[in-house]
């Protein structure tokens, strides 16, 4: 062996002429010694790796980070992008071809709870930053982003993948650029813009990184229900709290009697929306378009007839506060002219000061859009097309900078409109399946419900919403009644909080123990193995549950008080310390069959407790995948079940586990519909390379 290949690993050493190994001679036994191959089918010697071969000293932290980038590792770069562009070109023609009324009432639906709040939203911005941000940025901001998202070029395999998310100014984003503005102004002394601008340029390469680095498979794969949960809560709470506020604004400047009316109309606007969207129930009353209409218009027919009462009767003569639009197609503020900001004109040190608040908003909208994609595209749902994580993250980065450029607050996905778009893509669809009855096969037909997978509504909506920045359009939505927008507020938050698993154990916290449902029998563990909280009687008790419950709402409502505070700008950090705190901490304080039951992963099959006892079992680390093999084919090509069927564990509803949960993050296997039956989606799983030191997996 000459000296050079001598610092080769053995799958890598070459020679003129191919010699094979022999095994060291050892003591004469009966059986024939076996010989071990390597990869290239040489005589694998145990003396191959001699003192000075690199890789017998190479840390092992090192082994581990070469193994991750190496070919089909979790980090190697522009894996999962890759992945993404590929199933863009395959499912894009026919996110077109599907468009009917349910798509246009959903669009219309959409358009109200995206653009109104955005206002409000607007609203506050244009107090709290100094009249730097007002309607006209947070319109074109939402309207722009919205298009860029939906309408895709086939012939490019750009833009958005996932199309059910909706995109516009958040609460929390709010939230968090009026503190950025307060120090700008009050403590740092320098111009808000170019610091944002800067903060989201920061942000855009970050986002591009994430994406880069299938931060998708190490980040989100380790989220749980614990944490969407909250943070679903948490926008719920936004949402109640905006109402509040427009009613405070209305009551300092409206007389009591105008006040009066405004809470009239706040809370009527949200109880005929949610009146009128239960009208499909309604049978045997009217005819079953009428219902079907009722159902799918009920926000918009709710907020026109409110928005059109207080100019009827008696009624107009109430003084009365509406929304502050802009008279002309230009900045907000009187000292800007274009919508362009300097943003190089920076001083060099803030320009870098930057990265930190740049670093904050990338997490609160890495961790935001994500949730509200895989929300949005829960097994309930029945979505059979593969979503796009990564090259998504790639696009947010980009539209981030853009609006950063622009001098626009930036849009990410949405809380809760992303999921209440899904909910009004609903249908009933008869599915045909296949079973064996006594060694006879018989075609069953059943129901099931899923939603439109188009682009249509996102692009109808986002079109609609970008027309609202031209001044007619901008008048006639200066009608809108403040109030309107209260009511809107209160409906949107309930219907995020009533499909929040939260909610429901709230009720059993308020329910007699006698009247309580019983628990599985799983959760109830050996006497002589049992924890503190758990039941000594026969039944497993629900205390744990209920402390599950009440430290959930105890850590929401912390997280919403410090967005009062001048530490506001944290709190995205906080929402991702509740994985780590979930996974190593909670684990000592609840017994794992609890945690079992009432936790569950986020984005994946299974639970944290599963993955433990299958490492326990197998005596090594899983490495889970995000679909069932029995799907992937050799080349890596992912191929759609035809019968629609086992699409994935709803999470807290497996029946190994017994129990009743909320469908947020939940696993799927993407079927393939009759439009769809000739797509294959590629997955290219993580795996990891062998260790080769110890010669076997990580």
């Amino acid at each position: 062996m000459s000296l050079i290949s001598a610092f080769r690993p053995p799958s890598t050493r070459t020679s003129s002429i191919r010699q094979r190994s022999r095994p060291r001679r050892r003591r004469k036994t009966n059986t024939r010694e076996q010989v071990d191959l390597d990869s290239e089918g040489h005589v694998h010697d145990p003396d191959a790796h001699s003192i000075i071969t690199p890789s017998k000293h190479t840390p092992k932290p090192f082994r581990k980070l070469r193994g991750s980038v190496a070919a089909g590792g979790p980090l190697r770069p522009f894996r999962l992008v890759k992945q993404d562009i590929v199933n863009l070109r395959r499912r894009y023609v026919s996110d077109w071809t599907v468009f009917n009324q349910l798509i246009f009432a959903s669009a219309v639906y959409v358009f109200f709870t995206n653009l109104l709040p955005g206002i409000t939203f607007a609203s506050d911005l244009y107090v709290l930053t100094g009249k730097t941000w007002g309607t006209i940025e947070v319109v074109l901001s939402t309207g722009l982003c919205g298009i860029i998202f939906s309408l895709d070029s086939f012939s490019l395999g750009s833009f958005s993948i996932q199309p059910l998310t909706i995109l516009g100014v958040t609460g929390p984003f709010s939230v968090l650029a009026e503190n950025i503005y307060s120090l700008c102004e009050d403590v740092f002394q320098i111009p808000f813009l170019p610091f944002m601008a800067w903060s989201l340029i920061h942000s855009a390469w970050l986002h591009y990184l994430l994406a880069i680095f299938n931060a998708h498979d190490w980040t989100m794969r380790y989220v749980t229900t614990f944490a969407t949960e909250i943070f679903s809560l948490l926008n719920s709470i936004i949402y109640f709290h905006k109402a509040i506020q427009e009613l405070e604004r209305a009551h300092a400047s409206l007389s009591f009697a105008a006040f009066l009316y405004a809470v009239i109309g706040a809370v009527g606007t949200m109880l005929l929306a949610i009146f009128l969207s239960t009208a499909e129930s309604w049978r045997p009353l009217f005819h079953r378009y009428v219902r079907l209409g009722l159902t799918e218009y009920a926000a918009a027919i709710s907020i026109i007839i409110f928005i059109a009462l207080p100019h009827v009767g008696e009624l107009a003569n109430l003084d009365k506060s509406t929304l502050a639009v802009s008279t002309s197609f230009r900045p907000t503020s009187p000292d800007r002219e274009t919508f362009f900001v300097e943003f190089w004109k920076l001083p060099i040190q803030w320009i870098f000061g930057s990265i930190i608040p740049g670093l904050i908003i990338t997490i609160l909208f890495f961790f935001d859009h994500e949730v509200s994609s895989i929300i949005c595209t829960i097994d309930r749902y029945g979505t059979r097309k593969p979503g796009g994580f990564a090259w998504d993250i790639v696009l947010l980065g980009t539209t981030t900078a853009i609006c950063g450029i622009l001098g626009i607050p930036p849009a990410n996905g949405l809380l809760p409109q992303a999921p209440l778009h899904s909910e009004s893509l609903m249908h009933t669809v008869k599915e045909e399946k296949t079973i064996t009855v006594d060694g006879e096969e018989k075609v069953e037909t059943r129901e099931v419900r899923q939603v439109y997978e188009q682009r249509w509504s996102a692009f109808l909506h986002s079109g609609a919403i970008l027309l609202f920045i031209s001044p007619p359009f901008m008048k006639v939505l200066g009608l809108t009644p403040t109030s309107v927008l209260a009511g809107l507020f209160l409906f949107m938050g309930e219907q995020s909080l009533s499909v929040n698993p939260i909610l429901y154990r709230t009720f059993y916290l308020l329910t007699p123990p006698s009247e309580l449902p019983p628990l599985p029998q799983s959760l109830h563990k050996d006497p002589a193995a049992r924890s503190v909280m758990e039941s000594p009687s026969h039944n497993p008790s629900y205390l744990p549950v209920h402390l599950y419950t009440i430290l959930q709402i105890v850590i929401t409502v912390v997280v919403f008080i410090l967005t009062l505070t001048p530490g506001a700008p944290t709190f995205p950090v906080l929402i991702i310390a509740l994985v780590p705190f979930r996974l190593l901490v909670m684990k000592k304080w609840w017994p794992r069959e609890v945690l079992r039951f009432v936790d569950a992963w986020a984005c994946r099959e299974g639970t944290p407790e599963d993955d433990e006892d299958a490492e326990k079992s197998s005596g090594f680390p899983t490495q889970e995948t995000s679909s069932g093999d029995e799907n992937v084919t050799p080349d890596g090509v992912f191929r759609g079940n035809d019968s629609g069927d086992d699409r994935g564990l709803a999470v807290g509803e497996s029946a190994s586990h017994g129990h009743s949960q909320a469908d947020l993050g939940e696993q799927r296997i993407w079927g393939a519909t009759s439009n769809d039956a000739n797509h294959e989606w590629v997955e290219l799983d993580a795996r990891e390379a062998p260790d080769e030191e110890l010669g076997r997996d990580r």
